[in-house]
Formats: C-alpha cells, sequence, structure tokens
C-alpha cells in the first residue's frame, strides 16, 4: 500500500505540475461562465437592458429589422427574452467564410443597441478560451486531455489524503488554521480538496461531453440502450418563395397558444427556404433546459409539427441537463456559489501544491549541505 500510495503521490505530482496553467485558465473562465446569465446586463447594460415602452413590435419586424443590420446576411436564430426589460439577440449569418454575427435589438422602438462578430462577444471568448484555449482544434486536443488528467488527479489525491491509521484520520477531516505555513499549506490543499472532490468529479465527467464525441454517444446508449437517432428535418409544405405577412408573429401566436406558460422564444430560421422554421420556448426559470419546440411552414406559418420536452427521450433529457450540471446553474443559486467556490479553489491547486513541492525541494537541499557540511 505504502509503494501504491508513493506511485501515485509522484505522478499526482508531476501530471499537477504538466497541466498547471491550463487547470487555471479554464478553472478561472468557468468561474465566470457559471455567473453568465446575472453578469451579461450588468456588464453590458447598454445593449442587455432596455426601458419597456408599450408593446414590443411583432416578430416580423424584428426580423426585417435584424436583415438590414448587415449587407447579404439574413437572421438565423432571434431569440425574444421574456424579461420585458431585455434586448432582442439576433444571430445573423452563419459559422461559415463570414462568420457568425450579432445584433442586439430594442424590441419597442427598432433601435440597433450593438452589431458585430459573434465570436468577439466578451463570453464567447471567455467559453473559446476555456473550452479551446484560443487554439481552435488544438486546444480542444489539450483541454480534452487535460480533462483526463485532471479526472486522475481528483481520484490519485483522495488515495493520498486517505489516512494511514487510526490517529490521523481526525486530522484528514479539518484544517489546522494555527499551524505552520506548511501544514496549512496541505490542509488548504488535501483536506479541502477531499470537501469538494464530488463537485470536481461532476464538473471534470461533464466536460468530456465538450471534448469528445464517444462521451456524447455513451450517454444515449447508456439511458436509451440506442444510438443517436438522426432525425429528418421537417420541409415545408408550400411551394414556391413567397412569404406571407405576419408569418413570424403567427408563429409566436400559435406557439404561446400550444405551450402556454411564460417564457423566452427562439426562432431558428434555416438558410434553405424548402426547410421549416423551428420555434423553441423555454421557461426562463427553468434549470434543466426544458425546451418545447413546434415546426412552422415558413412560407405560410402553419403548424407542421411539435416536439414537447417531455416527449424527449431519457438520452436528451439527460444531454440537456449537462450544460446546468457543469456550470452548477441545476439548483440556482446555492450550487451556483459551490461551483464558484469550487472553480476558484480548483485555481489554486496548482500554486500549493506547486509550494508543497518546492518545499520538499528546499528541505532536501538543506539535508543535502547538511550531510555535506558532517561530511
Amino acid at each position: 500500500m505504502k509503494k501504491f500510495k508513493k506511485i501515485t503521490g509522484w505522478l499526482h505530482l508531476w501530471l499537477g505540475l504538466a497541466v498547471g496553467l491550463i487547470l487555471i485558465i479554464v478553472a478561472l473562465t468557468g468561474s465566470l461562465l457559471t455567473f453568465e446569465q446575472e453578469l451579461e446586463p450588468i456588464l453590458f447594460k447598454k445593449r442587455e437592458v432596455v426601458l419597456p415602452a408599450g408593446q414590443r413590435l411583432p416578430a416580423d419586424s424584428l426580423i426585417h429589422i435584424a436583415n438590414s443590420v448587415f449587407a447579404n446576411s439574413q437572421v438565423s436564430r432571434m431569440i425574444i427574452p421574456q424579461d420585458s426589460t431585455r434586448s432582442v439577440e439576433a444571430r445573423i449569418g452563419t459559422k461559415g467564410e463570414k462568420g457568425l454575427k450579432v445584433a442586439y435589438i430594442n424590441p419597442y422602438n427598432g433601435q440597433i443597441l450593438y452589431k458585430g462578430a459573434y465570436t468577439q462577444l466578451f463570453y464567447q471568448q471567455v467559453r473559446s478560451l476555456h473550452r479551446y484555449l484560443f487554439l481552435g482544434a488544438t486546444g480542444k486536443i489539450i483541454t480534452g486531455i487535460s480533462c483526463f488528467i485532471t479526472l486522475f488527479m481528483v481520484i490519485s489525491g483522495l488515495v493520498i489524503w486517505w489516512p494511514a491509521n487510526k490517529r490521523a484520520i481526525k486530522q484528514r477531516f479539518k484544517i489546522k488554521w494555527n499551524a505552520s505555513g506548511k501544514r496549512l499549506n496541505w490542509d488548504l490543499h488535501a483536506v479541502t480538496g477531499f470537501y469538494l472532490s464530488i463537485i470536481l468529479l461532476c464538473i471534470t465527467l461533464t466536460g468530456f461531453v465538450w471534448s469528445y464525441d464517444w462521451a456524447d454517444r455513451l450517454i444515449y446508449q447508456l439511458a436509451d440502450g440506442k444510438k443517436i437517432e438522426k432525425t429528418d428535418k421537417i420541409k415545408n409544405i408550400a411551394k414556391g418563395k413567397n412569404i406571407k405577412p405576419g408569418v413570424y408573429q403567427a408563429m409566436m401566436v400559435q406557439t404561446d397558444s400550444i405551450y402556454p406558460y411564460p417564457g423566452s422564444v427562439a426562432f431558428n430560421i434555416p438558410a434553405k427556404g424548402a426547410l421549416a422554421v423551428t420555434v423553441q420556448k423555454e421557461p426562463e426559470a427553468s434549470r434543466v433546459r426544458q425546451i418545447d419546440a413546434a415546426y412552422f411552414d415558413s412560407h405560410t406559418g402553419k403548424l407542421l409539427s411539435t416536439l414537447p420536452y417531455n416527449k424527449l427521450t431519457t438520452g436528451d433529457k439527460i444531454r440537456r441537463m449537462i450544460l446546468t450540471i457543469h456550470t452548477g446553474s441545476l439548483l440556482g443559486w446555492p450550487t451556483k456559489l459551490l461551483y464558484l467556490f469550487t472553480a476558484l479553489f480548483t485555481a489554486s491547486l496548482p500554486v500549493t501544491g506547486f509550494l508543497m513541492w518546492f518545499g520538499k525541494q528546499k528541505k532536501s537541499k538543506l539535508h543535502d549541505q547538511d550531510f555535506l557540511s558532517k561530511k
């Protein structure tokens, strides 16, 4: 057992030092992403917050305004929030050569509050750094490998923490605040790590989904007993290119009738005119991405199909929960605060780990010098 612990400790040390900087970056960006919804209207009030003034403009008017923001680029997604004090977000174009763009619109007077590249939004930059380290596909590989190493670090940390005898049990469960700097550093690293290990495991395991396709497939295989089913894209019934006036507002009214609860509404408008428009509705208080969907003929606004949340497979429901588990928003503020503390603590682990290693190196050097002087 001692030999196993020694090998585990050696791997824990050097792997920790190897991914230390990456762990700090991912943890700190993760702490920012945990409170994305709360911070955006505070940090970017000019584009996010509006003063309600009468009725909102019809959905068709908002889409028409968004389509005029960038030349030769059409709206691909428009989000109308439930909150009357929030602006409408329109994503314009695609992720192809020209890149996806975004515009924020005052829904009461049609004023463009902000326009620019979607990838240049602050939180999209944070997300890119968190997932890809600004290195694209290479960064995804690096963070994916780091995810495996972090999983090993959590498990190996528990092995190292495990008390060697009954006398050591008590000190493993509490931090000795009046101890020496070296002992306090060890307690902060190991004891706090023990208490937060479950949260760290949740964050790490859910992180695999964004790094590896097999992790995504595994969810469906375990939950549904089969692979992810590819659904055929729903096509329009009406032929031609003419679009009926007021078609998008009609879609929104029908969606509210099918799903009669307060919530945000998102229009997903395909670039190909032969495909149906998907309208999604979600309660803003939803913590598991409880999205209901309806599909409409893009020319006439006729309802073609519906897909309520309760009709999704277990695999689909679990997959939608992954993000809320990963960010800590599953149970609201209590878990968000816990995740924030865990993220900040995780960022400190490479520092406290390095200090422990440095302390041992210093002690070893002093021991060697003392030995040579006696000799």
